[in-house]
């Protein structure tokens, strides 16, 4: 576990899916998450053939908002109020590196309008739009 990302959001394991930051700045966050192959969610979904739940592809760039948000003064803690326009492009497997990045795209009162994308080995494997209310 990582406590550079511990410090800054309140997941934890088994239910953390951002392994480190990358880079950022005040408007994004690049983080990565590693796959060991051995994750539980690996185990039914699906046996034989396994990928990583969409939902779970996303909460990863939830949370990586999340780490951009603790940057932001009195951002409080975020709940995910929307999602929209989620491409899903690729599947992921065991031993895949996700490369996420999110950026602010503008915060009106408590509502934080971001945009995220998750790549596999330079391939896009996700992009979404979201909103964050801090409360």
């Amino acid at each position: 576990m990582n406590q550079e990302i511990t410090d800054l959001i309140p997941q934890r394991p088994p239910f953390l899916f951002v392994d480190k930051i990358v880079d950022r700045s005040d408007k994004w966050i690049k983080t990565s998450l590693k796959l060991s192959g051995h994750e539980d969610f690996f185990k039914g979904h699906f046996p034989g053939n396994p990928i990583m739940p969409g939902v779970l592809l996303q909460e990863a760039l939830f949370q990586s908002g999340a780490a951009l948000m603790s940057g932001i003064k009195d951002s409080g803690l975020g709940v995910v109020t929307r999602v929209q326009n989620a491409k899903f492009k690729s599947m992921v497997r065991p031993g895949d590196e996700l490369l996420m990045e999110v950026e602010l795209v503008e915060s009106l009162s408590n509502a934080h309008y971001m945009k995220g994308t998750t790549k596999v080995l330079g391939k896009t494997i996700l992009v979404l739009e979201f909103t964050v209310a801090s409360v």
